[in-house]
């Protein structure tokens, strides 16, 4: 008989999540339980997300709005990517972090920074008082952007990426690929568009609101230069091939998306990161 998720379950759920408990921990005695670790882990995200759904409207937050994610609902140790089988290294539900291994090959990660190298520039971030871009002291990288199915190589990393995320690669911003060399670094921020700044709905036009990011690892510094993750104390090491994937279903600091580029203290970082937005990008 399959497992079912009861109105009592869901309170005892909410109530550890309330104690300070960790999902690992109630998944561990749930399973105590009997339950089956895959159907449990499913049912603590699915009462978290809506527990904090119902916190949000209660706070006045803005809409949770749909997301892309891999399916890690049987605990998979790897992800169908088409032409590329991905390892799951690592997931935390709430905020939904996975991090992915060997999504890219050693010669891919050369190809990219061969045909970003002659195109860098300083890096720019987006001016949400405008609706431009503009230097930013915070970040210290140098950086391009590949139009989306520039060439073959980006398309089928685009390809990958979509089918592993399970969402269109017409939502997808182009590629971004960026270097840090020593003392690099880029300071904590969101990468949603902030809904209360002037040059925000110009943005919004071209595609929504960013929901999600996916960080490539290119190669590797000899220290530093990891993703940090302020708010639950995670930091991401930079190997090459490996990616960090996080999504934010609302514009808004309660996601606990805040994280940042540790600077590198020696040799150099190669990163490539895809923005995904609700809607088609264009």
């Amino acid at each position: 008989m399959p497992q079912q998720v009861t109105a009592e379950l869901r309170r005892w759920i909410v109530e550890q999540a309330r104690a300070g408990r960790g999902a690992e921990a109630i998944v561990q005695s749930m399973q105590a339980s009997g339950w089956d670790e895959a159907v449990a882990m499913a049912a603590l995200e699915d009462v978290l997300r809506g527990h904090l759904d119902e916190q949000a409207r209660a706070q006045g937050l803005p809409p949770a709005r749909a997301v892309p994610a891999p399916d890690l609902a049987e605990s998979p140790l790897y992800l169908d990517g088409g032409d590329r089988r991905v390892a799951v290294l690592g997931a935390m539900a709430a905020p939904r972090i996975v991090l992915l291994g060997s999504l890219l090959s050693d010669a891919e990660c050369e190809a990219l920074i061969a045909a970003a190298r002659p195109r860098l520039a300083r890096s720019l971030t987006v001016a949400t008082r405008t609706g431009g871009q503009e230097v930013n002291a915070d970040r210290t990288s140098r950086g391009m952007f590949f139009r989306r199915g520039e060439s073959e190589l980006v398309a089928r990393l685009e390809a990958r990426i979509a089918r592993l995320v399970h969402w269109p690669v017409e939502r997808g911003e182009g590629l971004q690929v960026l270097h840090y060399e020593p003392g690099a670094e880029y300071k904590p921020h969101y990468d949603y568009f902030d809904p209360d700044a002037s040059g925000t709905p110009s943005i919004l036009r071209r595609g929504g609101q960013r929901v999600a990011t996916l960080v490539m690892y290119l190669s590797e510094p000899e220290q530093g230069g990891g993703t940090l993750f302020p708010d639950v104390f995670l930091e991401v090491a930079p190997k090459r091939g490996n990616a960090v994937f996080f999504s934010y279903e609302r514009p808004h600091p309660s996601t606990r998306t805040l994280h940042g580029g540790a600077p590198v203290l020696a040799g150099e970082k190669w990163i490539a990161t895809k923005w995904l937005r609700e809607r088609e990008f264009n």
